[in-house]
């Protein structure tokens, strides 16, 4: 079991580096609405995974509802609700906007939550295939494609759980996988990196003498909450648990929700 999981989150780390400028490093000053944009998407779809990147950028906490093939709980909503299942789709309930079309969402979040209003460069110019993403996508054998065999016979937890995560993350990309595949919705809590300081996994970041987070930063937050800044973490506020390691968190999910 250590061995695969090791293996995940090493497949993680070179999918992470197909794309070394993205889903890494965001604002310590993200502009959060007041009501939660929601994001129907699955973690396998390349598509999807731009729009992530975008969010870690801007450091948003999303609400995010998992929509794998095959997936029963949410995706059939946004066939109904859209008028098809194509997949981005956002709601943004403090503008009134829905939104398919990853560069339209993206395009969309920068000019209504970006500091200058205007896309990036890299995120705007970016190729019409997601050749990069795709390629992550067969790194990590797929996963984040399917629901769970036999998952539409189970209820979705009552409250979202909460994930602090952010895009490029290697340690939390199996989390986000196997949420998606048990069509687990979760409020996404971005904690991108916000200095130089921050680079490096918890333990082994590029600086001298004890870490400090950002002051005002979210990361800052985490450690006011925890005492320290590690993903993934996860709370559920359907068990009262709240724990690190992504291995640990992923034998929770299955035992309790798989």
């Amino acid at each position: 079991m250590a061995v695969k999981h090791f293996i995940k989150v090493g497949l993680g780390t070179v999918a992470t580096l197909l794309e070394p400028n993205k889903g890494l490093s965001g604002t310590p000053t993200p502009k959060q609405p007041p009501l939660p944009i929601k994001l129907y998407e699955f973690e396998g779809c390349p598509f999807c995974r731009r729009v992530r990147q975008a969010l870690t950028m801007l450091n948003l906490d999303v609400h995010i509802y998992p929509c794998p093939r095959n997936g029963t709980r949410f995706r059939p909503w946004v066939a109904a609700q859209g008028g098809k299942a194509q997949f981005p789709y956002m709601v943004d309930d403090n503008t009134q906007v829905a939104l398919y079309e990853s560069q339209d969402i993206i395009d969309y979040l920068f000019k209504t939550y970006g500091a200058s209003g205007r896309t990036p460069r890299k995120f705007a110019q970016a190729p019409k295939f997601p050749v990069l993403g795709t390629l992550a996508t067969l790194l990590n054998g797929m996963r984040g494609l399917d629901a769970a065999v036999g998952n539409a016979n189970r209820q979705a937890p009552a409250q979202l759980l909460q994930l602090w995560s952010f895009e490029g993350s290697p340690f939390s990309r199996p989390v986000r996988e196997l949420l998606c595949e048990l069509e687990i919705p979760y409020q996404l809590i971005n904690v991108a990196k916000e200095q130089i300081s921050d680079i490096g996994p918890a333990g082994m970041r590029l600086h001298r003498g004890p870490y400090v987070p950002l002051p005002g930063g979210k990361r800052e937050r985490l450690v006011s909450q925890v005492g320290k800044v590690q993903v993934p973490y996860l709370i559920d506020p359907n068990t009262g648990v709240s724990m690190f390691e992504s291995a640990d968190i992923l034998h929770y999910l299955q035992q309790h929700y798989g």
